[in-house]
This record gives C-alpha cells, structure tokens and sequence, in this order.
C-alpha cells in the first residue's frame, strides 16, 4: 500500500530522527547522540520530545499516539513500526527535496494568512529554523512573512536565490494560488 503524499514527506523529512530513536530503542545507537539532538528539538516541539522520552523508557502501545498532531503521529508511528521491523525506516541519507514539500507548506501559509494562529506559530518556527540554517535556507525562511502577507511576485519572492530555492517559490506561488482558487 503506498504511503500517502504528504506522510511521506513527513517521514523524509523526519527521517534522521526517525532512525535514531528506533535505533537507540533497538540498542543500536548510543542514548546520548539522541538526546543532543532532543534538546534541540524541545524548544519547537515538547510534545514530540515528551513521547520519544515515553519511547526510550520502553513504552510502545498505541497510546503514545493520543493526542499527537498529524506530524508527530506520523513521526511516532514511523518510530514504532521501525522498533518492530528496522526495514520499514526510512533513508536517513536521502535529502528530502523542498519542492515537494510546497504543497504542505503552501497550506501552512494559506491557513496563516486567513487568520489561523497555530499556523502562524508554525510559519514563524519554521521561518527562524530556515534563517538560522543560514545560505539559501535562511533567503527562503526570510520571505515566508511576505507570503503570508500575500506577496505572489516570483522576482521579489525569488531574488538572490539558486536554482532550487526559485523553484521552491514558484511551487509555492502555484500553490497559494490554487488554494485561493486564482
């Protein structure tokens, strides 16, 4: 059965986290590579952060799932069925591709720009996470404001970027502008 579009962007997005904590739960994997990584990862999302700890402690049920986002279900699940079976985890080395994150993202910004609050915190998490990131990351992060604000102009959107970070810009122009139904 194919994994849905948007799951399967999670997991590749998630992949190194996946991976690592299926792992350090397998015994495969040092605890304290983890817990760096956790550290950085509590200040975004605790809730994330509060069931891998549930994980680590050696709880596997399904009620770990309670309450999760649809992101950190995935993430979780991806996590659970990894302990069971370590050929189901996704590639770890395969770099997810931003533009096919675009349609995820432009349903973020779509939802921020009409008001929802937690989408907002979502764009304002990522733009910062993109800046700090620095290079065509950090140009990307800096335009997010700007399409929430409705900018859809490519060449303003777009400059001083490489390649892959235009063609992220128009993935997500195509996007917004289906959404809003233009």
């Amino acid at each position: 059965m194919p994994i849905p579009e948007r799951e399967a962007q999670i997991l590749q997005m998630h992949a190194p986290l996946i991976v690592m904590t299926a792992q350090v739960c397998l015994g495969a994997l040092p605890r304290q590579e983890l817990d760096n990584v956790l550290a950085q990862l509590e200040s975004m999302d605790k809730q994330l952060v509060a069931v891998i700890c549930r994980l680590l402690s050696g709880e596997r049920d399904a009620s770990v799932l309670n309450g999760l986002d649809e992101d950190d279900r995935v993430i979780v699940s991806a996590i659970l069925l990894g302990i069971q079976d370590p050929n189901t985890l996704p590639d770890s080395t395969q770099q997810a591709d931003p533009v096919t994150a675009a349609p995820g993202l432009a349903a973020i910004i779509h939802a921020a720009a009409h008001g929802d609050v937690q989408a907002l915190q979502v764009i304002s998490q990522m733009a910062e996470q993109m800046t700090a990131a620095g290079g065509e990351m950090a140009r990307t992060g800096g335009v997010m404001r700007k399409l929430v604000d409705g900018e859809r102009d490519l060449d303003k959107l777009s400059e001083g970027m490489g390649a892959q970070g235009q063609s992220l810009m128009t993935s997500l122009v195509v996007e917004l502008r289906k959404l809003s139904g233009h």
